[in-house]
């Protein structure tokens, strides 16, 4: 099981309604793009962090290291802006390399941080959807918004064969380690390229059973599955109400 899948099932906040859930990431995400506010950003990225740690029970350590993972493409992402090279030294710093310079601006480092902090804060907000709520109560919520039910089935089955794949891949990766088939460089460059290879003629021959049994079952172009009616709370929309107006007032503030 993928450990952010595994994680949701374990939240604190698995059985909260799915659809305030949303709207709570929904609005996150609006206020930090739009606004591009470091006030705001840093509100709802220590918010969303809290339910998630606090109320989800998501632990810290693993948390952190989730927040690792965009952090580091985000921060490779963004050295453009902070660094330039150039024959004019700019105002913020500058380091003469023969007739050039590695230099940079107090106006483009401005720029790069609000951007990791805007990046980092929307991240959060999805985070903290994905670790505290089941992919089929997200579907769930789709079809409430009458998102096309192609679509929907589509995620779905897609979703379901990213466990296929993972189990397959490790498998094959198993059988590879125990014939030494890692034992240097080359070898493991070629046993990747055998594994792809298997890989996709058993993700075929798999799919092509699912969908057999699938037929057996009376599949009729549609996947149902069950779910649990959990009602709105009033003191939640509350309070994603207040989060919003918050994050709103910090907004037009910063």
């Amino acid at each position: 099981m993928i450990i952010i899948d595994k994680l949701c099932y374990q939240s604190g906040l698995r059985y909260v309604n799915a659809a305030e859930k949303c709207a709570y990431t929904l609005l996150g995400l609006v206020i930090c793009i739009v606004s591009r506010s470091y006030l705001a950003a840093m509100f709802v990225f220590a918010v969303n962090g809290i339910l998630t740690v606090r109320i989800g029970k998501i632990p810290v350590s693993r948390y952190i290291k989730l927040l690792l993972i965009p952090g580091a493409f985000l921060l490779a992402g963004t050295l453009a802006l902070f660094i330039d090279v150039g024959r004019t030294p700019l105002d913020a710093f500058a380091i003469p390399v023969g007739g050039w310079y590695i230099t940079g601006s107090f106006a483009s480092i401005k720029e790069g941080a609000r951007l990791c902090t805007t990046a980092m804060a929307s991240v959060a907000c999805l985070y903290f959807l994905a670790l505290n709520t089941t992919m089929t109560d997200i579907l769930e919520v789709l079809k409430k918004l009458h998102l096309p039910a192609l679509i929907i089935e589509l995620m779905l089955l897609i979703y379901r064969f990213i466990f296929v794949f993972l189990e397959t891949a490790s498998a094959i990766m198993t059988a590879q380690e125990s014939r030494l088939g890692n034992r240097n460089f080359r070898t493991r460059i070629r046993s990747f390229g055998g594994m792809g290879a298997a890989l996709f003629v058993l993700a075929l021959k798999r799919a092509n059973a699912l969908y057999d049994a699938m037929e057996s079952r009376c599949y009729d172009g549609r996947i149902r599955v069950l779910s649990q009616e959990r009602p709105p709370r009033k003191k939640e929309i509350a309070l994603i109400v207040l989060f919003a107006l918050a994050a709103v007032g910090l907004a037009v503030a910063g």
